[in-house]
């Protein structure tokens, strides 16, 4: 069975892809989300993650999946989105945060000899699949890692991961992460 290193930016995303891929690999979650600038909202979002995971690992009979924590440098997502601050939600900021956290799956993926890389991000709605595909696939090539190209969200994905996270009793947050996209959250719900 293939090693598959999956970036989850939150457990509630990561429900679903779990579901769906755990017949075909043996997945470690690689939590690295530095674009999680409030630091109590980061731990938050990484326990449920690791809550999840264990009810999950209690209730399957496949292979238990394993969880890697990514370093958390919040400077590093600030450095990539330097100059995108007043970027709308899913413009060139969200561009420059999600080639930061593939390539550092990436990267992570070839130093552990994972075989496949993929990330939890296509399950969202708000997410854009073509642009996330075109990133993991260029990173890819340039790091000699397999990437996983799925949109999670077909199959009817994203709302299997909003029952799974009810079933399971997790925290959904109603932002991305960053700063930026708590701001045009906050300004959208003003108007």
């Amino acid at each position: 069975m293939k090693t598959l290193l999956l970036h989850s930016c939150c457990g509630p995303c990561s429900t679903a892809v779990i579901e769906r891929l755990s017949g075909e690999f043996d997945i470690t979650v690689f939590y690295y989300n530095p674009n999680i600038t409030d630091e109590p909202e980061y731990e938050h979002r990484k326990e449920e993650q690791k809550k999840f995971l264990q009810k999950y690992n209690e209730n399957t009979e496949g292979n238990k999946v394993k969880f890697v924590e990514g370093d958390y440098k919040v400077e590093d997502f600030y450095k990539a989105a330097t100059g995108f601050e007043a970027e709308k939600e899913g413009g060139a900021r969200c561009a420059q945060c999600f080639a930061l956290r593939l390539e550092e799956t990436a990267l992570t993926a070839k130093k552990l000899g994972m075989d496949v890389f993929a990330t939890t991000l296509t399950v969202s709605p708000h997410k854009n699949y073509k642009l996330i595909s075109e990133l993991g696939n260029k990173i890819s090539i340039e790091y000699g890692v397999d990437f996983l190209d799925m949109d999670f969200k077909k199959k009817a994905g994203y709302q299997r991961s909003v029952d799974i996270s009810k079933e399971y009793g997790l925290y959904r947050q109603n932002y991305c992460g960053c700063e930026f996209s708590k701001w045009f959250l906050r300004d959208n719900e003003i108007h």
